[in-house]
Parts: structure tokens; sequence; C-alpha cells
């Protein structure tokens, strides 16, 4: 089976990537154990939280089990093929979207992906650039849609590209500082304590002794309050952090 194509993505892997929860969660079902670590990593890059299957019985059991953002779901699979496990979740009343992935590219094989349910139909080989663009556009229509930016005080954040913007200016955040600080956006005026930002961020058990979170925060402050005279995270001792606009 042929994998994607690895020419380098100029301007996209290195930028920073989608997250609504933040990470949101994929749900990537690929037999090939070299196209599956291609998709994982790269969506891993662009900030989404990957859950990885690799035969139809296990991604359907996750598909119905999980919460997840968006499913790639290819069909020629171990055990149950994709057509199967789409046909079997929209029973089930999942109406998490879905892209197709497949190396058939005759035009039966598109219907009866979309028919059972598709959202979307990609044909082996493909960029990388193009299933992200295709993954980010089902997640602005998806069933659940998240709002897609979220302003405090002359903050703004895009959720659907990760751009964080203050004072009009292009803040420089890494996946992880994002996923900190659009965190802490959705959270706005409440107290997230560092077990909850370790979870949702880090997805990891929260260590008292480790102080991953108060680091990661103080370089998030470095970018968004240092140079701006209005400080927008807050500490609250004890506790957590809060993101506000206290005037």
């Amino acid at each position: 089976m042929r994998t994607p194509s690895t020419a380098p993505l100029p301007g996209l892997l290195s930028a920073t990537p989608s997250s609504i929860r933040p990470g949101m969660k994929i749900l990537l079902v690929e037999d090939d154990p070299k196209t599956s670590a291609y998709l994982h990593k790269g969506l891993a890059e662009q900030g989404f939280s990957v859950d990885a299957a690799a035969d139809g019985d296990e991604g359907l059991h996750l598909a119905k089990t999980g919460e997840y953002d968006a499913i790639v779901l290819d069909i020629m699979l171990p055990r149950r093929d994709g057509i199967s496990v789409l046909s079997e979740l929209r029973r089930a009343g999942r109406q998490t979207p879905v892209i197709m992935l497949t190396a058939r590219d005759q035009l039966h094989d598109k219907v009866r992906g979309l028919e059972a349910g598709a959202d979307d139909y990609l044909v082996k080989p493909f960029s990388f650039t193009e299933l992200l663009a295709r993954v980010r556009a089902l997640l602005r229509r998806g069933p659940a849609r998240q709002p897609e930016t979220l302003r405090i005080a002359d903050l703004e954040l895009d959720l659907i590209r990760r751009h964080a913007v203050r004072g009009g200016k292009r803040l420089d955040l890494t996946p992880k500082e994002f996923g900190l600080l659009s965190l802490l956006a959705r959270h706005a005026g409440d107290v997230v304590t560092r077990t909850v930002i370790a979870e949702e961020v880090w997805d990891m058990n929260f260590d008292g002794d480790s102080n991953v979170v108060d680091v990661h925060v103080r370089r998030l402050r470095v970018k968004l309050d240092e140079p701006f005279e209005k400080k927008l995270i807050h500490t609250v001792r004890g506790s957590g952090y809060v993101l506000e606009d206290r005037g």
C-alpha cells in the first residue's frame, strides 16, 4: 500500500496547529504501519491528540466508546473493512465526521463510502497538506462544532488554525503553549487547576512535585503578558491559574 507523499511541508508542520479542546481528538484507523506512523506524527505535530487503530474491529470499538472530533478511516482493513465500520457507527447514532482513505480510485468505491455516511474521501497517495486541509474543513462544519475564535480583552485565538494575536501582534507560540492558552481561554474567568492542565495539555497525571505546568505558564506569560501593560494570566495560590481581563 502506498503511503502519503513525504515531501516537506514548508510553513505547515512548523506552523502552530489546530486544537479546540485543546488538542482536538482524532481517531486514525489505518492498518499499514508506515502510513499510520506518518499520519500520526503529522497530526500530532499539528497539535491534535491522536488515537490509532490497526484493524476495523478495534477502530469501531474506539469510535463507539470514545469521543472524537474527526475520524480518518481506511477502507481496506483487516477483520472489518472501513465501509462496515462506518455503517455500524452511523447505525449506532454516532455522527463524528469521517474522512475515508483508500488506494482505490474507482467511482463505485467513493459512492459506497459516501452512501455509508462518509463526509469526505481521499485517494492514496495523497499529500499530508491535503489531508490536513480536509480535516480542518470537517472540523469547521462538524455536528458538535465549537466556536472557531475566542476573544478576551485584546487577545484573539483562532482555534482552527491555532493562531493567537494580541494587540494586533501575532504571538509565536509552541503547540503546547497554544494548548495551554486555549484551555485557559475556554475557561476564562474560572480557575483551572494544575491537575486539569496536566491532564488536558499533557495527557498525564499531575505529580505534585513536578513543576512542568508552572514552567510552561511562565514561558507563556513571557510571550502573552510581558510585552503588554495589562496582564491576563493570574495565579490563584494553591489552586492554579485563571485567564481574565481584570480591567
